[in-house]
């Protein structure tokens, strides 16, 4: 219950911060963006932001504009992802997708435009005082938002549509790209913010490792045993396209006994921080417990 609680409570205030750093100027590119950012969401990034600054004891005001400008590549993803030239998909968190909402032009400038806004906020003095802290910021969201993470990943998950055959290893290093990278940033980001030493950074890298995987293959469980409804967006759709997932490879059985596995090497990690990492324990649960 106080994981649930804390997630919650760590959403209003994620997008009560992005109303704020999205004033609602009548743009027709802003309305996009507030469309998209806001839109309701768990915020199960911004949350580990948080919780890993907690943890480590930052700035719990510094760490919230992290949070935020996570949320904004996170959103920026989401909007490229549905475009008709990806997954083309109408319904994203139980809404039209921005797209559709819109228009594609607005939708490709809008995701643009989340994107780079998130390195503008993590990049002013207002997120922290020390430029060369927010340098390392803005580099380690970079790389985890582009070629060789998060967006080299969606480059890989296209080319798999077209390939024959898919060796678990393969899939397991694209979502670490697609999924884990964001993932890994979200729980070093609390590090470096608290100017954690290299062990603790280490603990929270392996958890994140562990979870990101775990939040893919949860996703494949419930894109089979789910329903639109249910779960805010279209299902089966990687199975329509051809793409191998981890039930596919596994089994739903064998998937759900890897995920449990990894849940469990994610909360071992935690084990130098002891009963203070309660609630990422918790969340990791989550992630493969989830409805939706």
């Amino acid at each position: 219950m106080a994981f649930a609680q804390q997630l919650a409570a760590t959403a209003k205030a994620v997008e009560q911060a992005l109303d704020q750093l999205l004033p609602a100027d009548g743009t027709r590119l802003l309305q996009a963006m507030r469309y998209s950012a806001l839109a309701p969401g768990k915020r199960i990034r911004p949350f580990f932001v948080m919780e890993s600054s907690r943890l480590l004891g930052a700035d719990p005001q510094q760490a919230l504009r992290v949070a935020a400008a996570l949320e904004c590549v996170h959103c920026y993803s989401l909007i490229h992802d549905d475009l008709p030239a990806m997954d083309d998909d109408d319904l994203r968190r139980g809404m039209p997708t921005a797209h559709i909402a819109f228009d594609e032009a607005t939708a490709i400038l809008a995701g643009d435009a989340l994107l780079t806004f998130a390195f503008e906020i993590i990049a002013e003095p207002a997120t922290h005082p020390d430029a060369a802290l927010r340098a390392e910021l803005v580099l380690k969201l970079a790389k985890a938002a582009g070629a060789k993470g998060m967006a080299g990943g969606q480059m890989l998950d296209i080319q798999a549509e077209q390939e024959a055959e898919h060796g678990l290893d393969k899939i397991v290093a694209l979502q670490a790209m697609k999924t884990g990278a964001l993932f890994r940033f979200a729980l070093e980001a609390g590090a470096i913010l608290a100017r954690a030493p290299e062990t603790a950074r280490q603990s929270l890298l392996t958890y994140a490792e562990n979870i990101g995987l775990a939040f893919q293959i949860a996703d494949d469980i419930l894109d089979h045993e789910s329903t639109p409804e249910t779960l805010g967006k279209a299902v089966l759709k990687d199975a329509a396209k051809g793409k191998a997932t981890f039930i596919d490879l596994l089994g739903k059985s064998g998937a759900k006994t890897r995920a449990d596995a990894l849940v469990l090497a994610a909360n071992e990690a935690l084990n130098p921080f002891a009963q203070n990492a309660d609630l990422l324990r918790e969340a990791a649960n989550f992630i493969v417990f989830r409805k939706n």
